[in-house]
């Protein structure tokens, strides 16, 4: 059940140190969920956050969060996981970053570098310092999935910007833009500015995020600007996300994270 909050001013934000625990033991709490048994030993550490944190991208747990922003939108038919070649391959090939968009394929445990997070002037790990995730499996399945019903086009387009395809992803999202329905130009419109975002065309990105008041799309918001240095503006946006946001989501508390810093930074 979603407990909603007042989105502008909302209560007391927690301190840094209880939100880095709190989102380490959502993760680890996550990893026992799944049979992936870290033993439980009390209060989270926030110095064991860096180890605690390289061991949750299990690939059955990041499909449940790298598909939640298509969950919020209309109703459509996923597919399983284990219907997508390489996907725990992918998973484990992805490097920490930090200014995570929600989008289709990203999942919160990419957020796994906290100490680098917390620095003041701390904008982003760009794209260029990771490598393609070569797959021609992966590739097949995108160009059939482009085929299928919504929302698993846009699935497609963030499985390949995922694997750091931009070439392709861009293309599909180029050559399908007229065939979208109505219900998912918001969710497209989000995948164009993750792209963008992850290519480091942040102006533009930030530009498409600007547009409407759907979740991903104003957690987003609020994350570019905290990531632009304008941590005044993405207060607002991030306080709406993450009251619409269950408290059991990773993305939630990912979010309750970027808007402390966003409080840091003002």
């Amino acid at each position: 059940m979603r407990q909603e909050h007042d989105p502008v001013a909302g209560a007391p934000l927690p301190s840094l140190s209880e939100l880095l625990a709190r989102y380490v033991a959502e993760q680890t709490n996550r990893l026992q969920a799944g049979g992936l048994g870290v033993e439980a030993g009390g209060e989270v550490e926030l110095h064991d956050a860096a180890a605690a944190q390289a061991q949750v991208a299990d690939p059955r747990l990041a499909w449940e969060e790298a598909t939640t922003a298509l969950q919020l939108g209309p109703k459509g038919q996923l597919p399983k996981p284990k219907t997508v070649p390489d996907w725990g391959g992918l998973v484990a090939a992805q490097e920490p970053a930090l200014d995570l968009a929600f989008c289709a394929g990203n999942f919160p445990q990419m957020v796994r570098n906290l100490t680098l997070l917390l620095q003041d002037e701390a904008k982003g790990v760009g794209a260029a310092s990771a490598r393609p995730f070569q797959s021609a499996a992966l590739g097949r399945w995108a160009e059939e999935a482009m085929t299928q019903p919504f929302p698993q086009p846009l699935l497609a387009i963030g499985l390949l910007r995922l694997a750091r395809d931009f070439e392709q992803a861009g293309k599909l999202l180029k050559a399908h833009a007229a065939t979208v329905p109505a219900e998912w130009q918001a969710a497209w419109r989000n995948e164009e500015a993750a792209l963008a975002w992850q290519q480091g065309r942040r102006e533009q990105a930030a530009a498409l995020w600007a547009k409407g008041d759907d979740v991903p799309t104003l957690f987003n918001r609020g994350m570019a600007a905290l990531f632009q240095g304008k941590a005044a503006e993405a207060l607002t946006p991030l306080r709406q996300a993450v009251a619409r946001l269950p408290e059991n989501s990773s993305w939630h508390h990912l979010g309750q994270l970027y808007l402390t810093l966003a409080e840091m930074r003002r």
